[in-house]
């Protein structure tokens, strides 16, 4: 975002648009479209890393009476392993899972949190590919489970056909297909990526707005304060997204699991 104010100084048009999504590579440096390593990715690589030394400095040494590391580690994966996993699965298959849940619960947070971390001010799933390729790992789990439990005939036609008269089931049955194998990971992505996409522009418009008023008359620092002012509010609604998108996509995900494994439609 500092970048951008930068280029706005220097009469870069404003508003911001689709093209402030894509920066340019960190390797080889300011390369446009570099597929090898840019901001985004680095982010990516930063939180994967983050998550896995923090849990494995947590439960180095782990204690009866934990330390405030091992504490927080606890009470992040209880979390969702008795509010999400266990209570939409139940006992057995609910901590079956609670392990991918948990990590997909907490990459998503950490992920979706460098939005409003100063000078990174951007998640990666604001780019639709990183939220579609977590809906490809629940779409090809959900459908994995359904198939090594009942087989792949029996999952299709729990999938396929409700409980409903004969004549009106080819109508029925592609309405299902499209429900469950297309719409599902197709939402689980958009949902994510649109909440994440649309703070990361309002953030940009508030911000750089506030500068725009700024340069243009000496008569529009009130309106530019209030705009700051603005961001900082937005700001403090975006952390309440991010948590709620995180906890949508991880019980989402958890629900589709449950319905996979359900004797009934």
């Amino acid at each position: 975002m500092i970048g951008q104010v930068v280029a706005l100084r220097s009469d870069v048009p404003f508003p911001p648009g689709v093209g402030d999504f894509y920066l340019p590579a960190i390797v080889p440096y300011g390369a446009p479209n570099s597929l090898f390593l840019t901001k985004i990715t680095a982010l990516v690589w930063v939180t994967t890393a983050l998550l896995i030394v923090f849990f494995l400095v947590a439960y180095r040494k782990p204690k009866l009476v934990p330390g405030r590391a091992q504490w927080l580690a606890e009470s992040a994966y209880g979390f969702v392993r008795n509010n999400i996993s266990v209570e939409m699965l139940g006992s057995p298959l609910g901590l079956r899972f609670a392990p991918y849940l948990a990590t997909l619960f907490l990459f998503i947070v950490f992920n979706n949190l460098w939005s409003i971390v100063p000078i990174a001010q951007i998640s990666p799933n604001s780019h639709i590919a990183f939220p579609a390729f977590l809906a490809l790992i629940s779409y090809v789990l959900f459908n994995y489970v359904g198939i090594k439990k009942f087989g792949f005939r029996k999952y299709m036609r729990n999938s396929l056909i409700p409980p409903a008269p004969w004549f009106v089931l080819p109508i029925l049955i592609p309405i299902e297909f499209f429900s469950t194998f297309i719409v599902r990971p197709f939402s689980l992505a958009v949902r994510l990526f649109a909440n994440m996409f649309a703070g990361h522009m309002l953030l940009l418009v508030f911000t750089l707005g506030g500068f725009a008023l700024l340069q243009a008359n000496v008569a529009f620092v009130p309106i530019s304060v209030l705009s700051w002012f603005a961001t900082i509010a937005l700001t403090l609604l975006e952390l309440l997204v991010i948590l709620l998108q995180a906890y949508v996509f991880t019980v989402l995900t958890a629900s589709y699991i449950q319905g996979a494994v359900s004797e009934e439609h």
